[in-house]
């Protein structure tokens, strides 16, 4: 006979999950389509052959496969989500945002935080996850309202979802980051919830003293081939995590720790066979008729864990005996739903032999206590003088005086080896005095008596829980708060590790580099040794235009991870601005070994062409980097330089353009755009550009000067002079900016001011020859003729092409009026 249809969908999607949490994505799509062939129209099937064919990064079959499902009213939340990750990676953004929205309704409430482990995971993802992965379509849709909406409502939903911070960081928004990374009141709800069930759980598992379901299985020796049923609290069922066997809380997770305090069944006839607990394995007791009323009793309280409720105190009455005790009425008892008809059919036939019906069943709220204190016997006994016994049956019901003379006598017999157990064992409790024999352990008159609620199945005697035993509860209890407090610790620790980290790139991507670096720097010396933390440790040098620094914060980054590649186009541009054709080289190769379909390693190929003066290889090497990332912002950056170098200003105008296309924010492509209009004598259209990349990163001194420069040729000195001054105060060690600021002092008759400046220069850059000659400029303003003639000759040695014209300016010196010197050469 064929499986049923429910069990066949089973295998296979455990099979296909088998193979994806293998990483063997082949294989599982090969289940997948077994599946989906076999049961097309359900939505989970349609989700997992979507999910293998969008981790194998085939985004049109991922597309296509979930579309169906993904669009639908009350759509697939798996079917929607894969869809919208295919539509992301294709570029149809409205269609993912739209599948997204119709499956709202059933993911909106989703949160699967802390439900993963090593053995438990969550299929479908949740409303945080969605909501992020809604705000990265909505950004690259340019639609950066209902971007920042998203992300703010992944953020709420669960902090530590970085790419949603990254999201909001990238679109330059103002967050509050230390409202963002605190805990949550469902992480709050969860570790209390977590901790509770593992407290209750070591309960169940270490303290069968205070664990009915424990002692009844260690008493009994359950039989655990029985079936157990689903209603039953006390149910263990095999959910393994790590090997261990859990069992499923009912209301028995509901019990404290000490003795289970449950309220008894009143009233009414009680049916055995509704009741569910697992039963031990079947005894002499559970198949004699005539067992003893106390350990049916016993019996019965000892299996379901129920203490039956005291009696109304009632008056004795006149001669009755202790004898007659035996004749009240108490409850039967409990029988097991395991005990045989035929033992039920040889108890009715005993009893009706003896003149009297079978006795009924009656309710535990019926049960009579004697004037001792003890539980009464059953009337369903009989009450003959000469009952019917089992021929050598020990457990039967005897006369008192047999029962007396039997124990008299065992002392001088050869007792059996079960007896000698029983004796061993009340010497070792101390119970001197007290009778082990079964038959005398229900005794209603007994000084030495033992209360039912202490009486195994078995007859033996149940020690209480001791000290010790309270005391290891005490402390297991004490552990579980520990636990729980380490826990909330920890998650505390990480909130304010990912806060640093959040807030160093909070202040990157605001291009406060020096913020961040001092941020970075600040967090322990384990996670500032990382890829990440040391890469961004090295774009804050970057953006400062600290290449020497970036170079070496780069260089360590690849001496402990030589397989980095995120970052590196920065790196390599970093050595083009030192040159460094050598180490730009041996970079470049290194990193086409590494992953030569990265745009990364072909940005270095080209740099290094680049810093060789080879152009035209190095756009080529540059195209080659936007066709492996289309969205690569940096790679058409770097493209329009190399057609400003070829003078190609119409081609580096669309590739500066396609720059900002991709990201709004990337201030190297407004930059170049000034550029072009710049060298196109567009003066306002260059200035406009400028300030719009000043105005994205206004920490950037070069920024900054380019505003000066511009306005500097549209006739406006001092407006100049007060960019220079202020990419000056950004950055002192900038030689352009001061140079700049020394000519336009110079120019505005302010020689001695330009001296100053010009002084500092040299000794920042003690090699270049424009400082030179710009000092013996403005000595010669100052008529310091010999001083200008040293500084002059100085710059002819640091440039020989320069020689001539400076000659001529010597020359000059020799022929020039008191009203020359003020007159400044062209530099």
């Amino acid at each position: 006979m064929a499986p049923a249809n429910s069990h066949v969908v089973r295998q296979l999607q455990q099979l296909i999950y088998y193979h994806l949490d293998n990483h063997l994505l082949r294989n599982a799509l090969f289940f997948a389509g077994r599946l989906q062939a076999y049961d097309p129209k359900n939505a989970d099937n349609v989700y997992l052959i979507a999910l293998c064919h969008f981790r194998l990064g085939q985004l049109k079959s991922a597309y296509d496969s979930s579309r169906h499902q993904a669009l639908k009213p009350g759509a697939h939340v798996g079917c929607s989500y894969i869809f919208a990750q295919a539509c992301l990676g294709l570029g149809k953004y409205v269609e993912g945002t739209n599948a997204l929205d119709k499956s709202r309704g059933n993911w909106i409430r989703m949160n699967s935080w802390n439900k993963h482990t090593e053995s438990r995971r969550q299929y479908l993802p949740d409303a945080a996850a969605i909501q992020c992965l809604q705000g990265k379509l909505w950004q690259a849709y340019r639609d950066s309202a209902k971007a920042i909406d998203s992300y703010a409502e992944a953020l709420k939903l669960n902090p530590f979802m970085w790419d949603a911070f990254v999201g909001l960081s990238d679109l330059g928004v103002n967050v509050r980051i230390p409202n963002i990374f605190q805990m949550t009141a469902e992480m709050k709800r969860a570790l209390s919830t977590s901790n509770s069930d593992e407290s209750t759980l070591e309960t169940l598992e270490e303290s069968p003293a205070t664990n009915p379901l424990a002692q009844s299985q260690s008493v009994n020796n359950v039989n655990m081939s029985q079936p157990l049923s689903n209603n039953d609290p006390f149910t263990i069922s095999k959910n393994r995590v790590n090997g261990d066997v859990r069992p499923n809380f009912g209301i028995f997770d509901k019990l404290s720790v000490g003795r289970a305090s449950v309220t008894p069944i009143t009233g009414g006839d009680l049916d055995m066979a509704s009741f569910d607990t697992p039963t031990g394995a079947e005894t002499s007791f559970s198949h004699d008729p005539y067992l003893g009323k106390e350990i049916g009793d016993q019996l019965s309280s000892a299996t379901n864990g129920i203490e039956p409720p005291l009696a109304p105190v009632r008056k004795a009455r006149a001669g009755q005996g202790l004898a007659r005790e035996t004749s009240v009425e108490g409850p039967p008892k409990m029988r097991s739903s395991a005990i045989s008809s035929r033992s039920r059919n040889k108890a009715d036939s005993d009893e009706a032999s003896n003149g009297r019906p079978p006795s009924r069943t009656h309710g535990i709220g019926e049960r009579k206590r004697t004037i001792s204190g003890q539980i009464a016997p059953s009337a369903s006994i009989p009450t003959s003088p000469n009952p019917p016994v089992v021929a050598n049956d020990p457990t039967a019901l005897q006369r008192r005086s047999t029962r007396l003379l039997r124990s008299i006598t065992r002392s001088g017999t050869l007792a059996t080896r079960e007896e000698m157990e029983l004796k061993k064992k009340a010497k070792a409790t101390g119970t001197k005095g007290r009778s082990t024999n079964p038959g005398n352990v229900g005794r209603v008159v007994s000084g030495n008596r033992i209360h039912s609620d202490s009486v195994g199945l078995d007859g033996k005697e149940q020690r209480r829980p001791s000290v010790s035993q309270q005391s290891g509860l005490e402390q297991k209890s004490k552990a579980a708060s520990n636990e729980a407090f380490k826990d909330r610790e920890a998650l505390t620790w990480l909130l304010e590790l990912f806060s640093k980290l959040a807030s160093g790139y909070f202040a990157q991507a605001h291009f406060r580099s020096q913020e961040a670096i001092q941020i970075y720097n600040s967090i322990s010396l384990s996670q500032r040794d990382t890829p990440w933390t040391l890469s961004q440790i090295a774009r804050g040098y970057f953006e400062q235009g600290l290449y020497s620094d970036a170079e070496k914060i780069y260089g360590r980054l690849r001496s402990i991870f030589p397989s980095q590649i995120e970052g590196m186009e920065r790196y390599s541009t970093s050595l083009w601005h030192q040159k460094k054709e050598t180490d730009l080289a041996f970079l470049a190769h290194e990193l086409i070994d590494v992953d030569r379909n990265s745009p990364e390693a072909w940005c270095a190929v080209g740099n290094s062409f680049s810093v060789q003066k080879d152009h035209d290889q190095a756009i080529k090497c540059f195209k080659r980097a936007v066709q492996l990332d289309p969205y690569f912002a940096y790679a058409y950056t770097l493209q329009g330089h190399e057609y400003i170098a070829n003078e190609e200003n119409d081609k580096a105008l669309a590739v500066f353009r396609s720059a900002v296309g991709v990201e709004n924010r990337h201030y190297n492509g407004w930059y170049g755009l000034g550029q072009v209009f710049e060298k196109q004598g567009k003066y306002d259209f260059a200035e406009q550009h400028y300030r719009t990349a000043a105005s994205i990163n206004p920490a950037n001194s070069l920024l900054i000067t380019s505003i000066g420069t511009v306005l500097e040729k549209l006739k406006n000195p001092r407006a100049a002079l007060v960019q220079y001054t202020k990419a000056c105060d950004l950055m002192p060690p900038s030689a352009i900016a001061r140079l700049k600021r020394a000519r336009v002092l110079a120019n505005l008759k302010q020689p001695q001011a330009a001296l100053e400046e010009l002084k500092l220069l040299k000794a920042i850059a003690p090699d270049e020859a424009n400082v030179f000659f710009m000092l013996g400029s403005v000595h010669k303003m100052l008529k310091q003729k010999s001083e200008a003639i040293r500084n002059w000759t100085i710059a002819g040695n640091l440039d020989p092409k320069a020689q001539s014209h400076i000659k001529e300016e010597m020359e000059r010196l020799e022929d020039m009026s008191d009203d020359d010197y003020d007159t400044l050469p062209m530099t």
